[in-house]
């Protein structure tokens, strides 16, 4: 997780190639909780994060939103009581990049109070 939790997000463009499998192998390796879901033809990272009430999982909500916005990369957040739903995955390209990876390592940090 410090590998990539370390990086920044570089600018992508639309057009920009995608991670590829062997890409998605070696990141994943870093962010184990994470999956990779496919929604409307769009492969996405998605993790669902546990608290033991609303608060504290809109507070992680708050944290991850932060993030996003020092990072210029924005996820979809689902916030519930006591769960909160993460998903990565560039909208430019329709798909993973590896900015997807660095953020889904940015939120765990960000998850264990880091």
């Amino acid at each position: 997780m410090a590998e990539l939790a370390g990086l920044k997000c570089e600018a992508c463009r639309k057009g920009a190639p995608m991670a590829t499998a062997a890409e998605v192998a070696a990141w994943s390796v870093e962010i184990p909780e994470w999956k990779v879901v496919e929604r409307e033809g769009i492969r996405r990272l998605e993790r669902v994060f546990s608290f033991p009430d609303f608060v504290q999982a809109l507070g992680f909500t708050n944290r991850v939103g932060k993030l996003a916005e020092e990072e210029g990369h924005h996820p979809a957040l689902l916030t519930e009581w006591g769960r909160v739903t993460v998903t990565w995955w560039t909208h430019k390209i329709r798909g993973l990049h590896k900015n997807d990876f660095v953020m889904a390592a940015k939120t765990d940090q960000a998850h264990a109070g880091g």
